[in-house]
Order: C-alpha cells, then sequence, then structure tokens
C-alpha cells in the first residue's frame, strides 16, 4: 500500500528496518537540542505530514531501546494519527527516568505503525450476554 507523504525535515522516509518490522522509527526535527529534565514532557516535531487511506490511523510507539536505557517514551503510548489529519507529526514525548535528556535532530525518538480499524455503531440495549467472567475486572482472570 502507498501512502502520500510530505518531508519537510532534512532526514530520511521513515523505513522498515527489517523484512519482519511492524513499525519504522520517527526521528526529530529540531534546530536545536531539546533538554528534557526529569518528570518534563514536550511534543517533538518530525518534519513529516502523511495522508493515510479511510479505515487506516498511523499509531506513535515508544522506542524499547530509549524506553529501557534511557526511561523516554511516548506519554500517551499508543498516540493515533487519523486518516482525516494533515498537520505535521508531532511526538509527545516524557522523561521517565531521574537524570535529563537531550534530544538531538536527527534522532530516533519513536516509532509509528500502520493499522486498519473499524468504525462502530452503537446499538443501545437493556442487558448485555452472560460470560464466565461476568463484570470480574482487573486480575479477575488470574492471580496477579
Amino acid at each position: 500500500m502507498e501512502v502520500k507523504v510530505i518531508n519537510k525535515s532534512a532526514h530520511k522516509l521513515p523505513h522498515y528496518e527489517t523484512d519482519f518490522s511492524a513499525g519504522m522509527d520517527l526521528r526529530a526535527n529540531i534546530d536545536e537540542p531539546v533538554t528534557l529534565k526529569p518528570l518534563e514532557r514536550t511534543i517533538v516535531k518530525t518534519g513529516l505530514f502523511i495522508e493515510l487511506p479511510l479505515g487506516f490511523e498511523a499509531q506513535v510507539r515508544p522506542r524499547s531501546g530509549l524506553a529501557a536505557k534511557k526511561g523516554i517514551t511516548v506519554l500517551n503510548a499508543p498516540g493515533t494519527i487519523d486518516a482525516d489529519y494533515r498537520g505535521e507529526i508531532g511526538v509527545i514525548l516524557v522523561n521517565l527516568s531521574n537524570e535529563a535528556f537531550e534530544i538531538q535532530n536527527g534522532e530516533r525518538i519513536a516509532q509509528m505503525v500502520i493499522a486498519k480499524h473499524e468504525q462502530i455503531s452503537w446499538k443501545e440495549v437493556d442487558s448485555l450476554g452472560e460470560t464466565s467472567r461476568g463484570a470480574g475486572g482487573f486480575g479477575s482472570t488470574g492471580n496477579n
């Protein structure tokens, strides 16, 4: 499937690193480094604008290496880019570590997964079908 993209950054387009990759890395497109202090958040622009087909979304997710090694994650993970959005892709990053983190221009800051989705319509009813779980909530299907 082809997706229209405008790249206003100086960086190459996101691409799949391997034949089995689900996500493509997004890179920071910033004029100067941005320092994220502990528990601070910011929106980092990518310079990318996309036109997804109807029935698809782009999900912006954390990069596991940044999360595990530096405590940097996507605050609203996964962030959703709807098919009718035409603005610049921005990534909401948060620093969950105890140390400041400096974001450099061109740094891989998140990954983007393109996913098919459905839209539903609601049918209001007075009761729902029975299941063995019933109304059991958090942790009700196992020991934890």
